[in-house]
């Protein structure tokens, strides 16, 4: 499938995204900005940057981002959410075709997203827009297969979403792309980040929010979403469900 196959994926999504879609590992972004030289002065570019979820810790820094978004719902959403943010820079472009000048940013974030690129396409990409010496971070959300809650809730999508090939379009830590990409030449860390949802809502806004995930006028949509409701009520505690899962970031330079 190709990337702008991939994009429409998630066309009506956003909002369910925006609300479900849980953030990064605080020990990432402060790993960045202490040891990868991040500053209020760097220009990143945020490829994939969806509804700005990855792009806010960055901005909270005083960085300036620039988000590169194809999913025109998903720009909207991120458009509305930094409004009056002149350090946020929306663009209408791909991982291949982002849009940005040549040697114009410092670093290249990627987070949630790589597995949809064309590896190939997107490393000419960094090369064109990256400053000297510039260096790309991709980044995952991955939960732990062997944690109980998250193997039933693996359970789950399989039995009801057709399209569902695992996390993260099936995405692994030792995935064979990441090597390729980089050439065998990364550095690889994990921050604990483990996903909390303190309400039934956003575990299910969590859930739809997958390029996999059942739509409304699908025919098993209510069963499907009945069913999360079940699982919510049997492993939340307090009404607060917990499931393993680290912030995994990968980090290399392709110039």
């Amino acid at each position: 499938m190709t990337e702008n196959n991939n994009t429409e994926l998630f066309t009506a999504r956003a909002a369910a995204y925006a609300k479900g879609r849980p953030s990064y590992a605080k020990a990432l972004i402060d790993h960045l900005y202490r040891e990868e030289g991040f500053s209020e002065r760097s220009v990143i570019a945020d490829i994939g940057s969806g509804t700005g979820i990855f792009s806010n810790l960055l901005l909270e820094r005083g960085s300036i981002v620039y988000g590169v978004e194809p999913n025109a719902d998903m720009r909207e959403a991120a458009v509305k959410a930094f409004a009056g943010c002149s350090r946020f820079v929306q663009y209408d472009g791909t991982a291949a075709h982002t849009g940005l000048s040549d040697h114009s940013v410092d670093f290249v974030t990627v987070a949630q997203a790589f597995h949809w690129f064309d590896p190939a396409e997107f490393k000419a990409e960094c090369r064109r827009i990256l400053r000297p010496g510039g260096k790309i971070f991709l980044i995952w959300n991955i939960r732990d297969e062997e944690d109980p809650v998250n193997r039933k809730w693996f359970a789950i999508l399989r039995k009801y979403c057709p399209k569902f090939r695992g996390p993260n379009g099936g995405f692994r830590p030792e995935d064979g792309r990441i090597d390729a990409f980089f050439e065998g030449r990364y550095e690889y860390q994990a921050f604990d980040n483990p996903l909390v949802y303190d309400s039934e809502e956003k575990f299910v806004n969590r859930c739809l929010s997958g390029s996999y995930a059942l739509r409304e006028d699908d025919d098993a949509y209510t069963v499907f979403v009945e069913a999360l409701k079940e699982f919510f009520a049997e492993f939340a505690a307090d009404g607060v469900l917990r499931a393993e899962n680290a912030t995994t970031m990968y980090k290399g330079s392709v110039l």
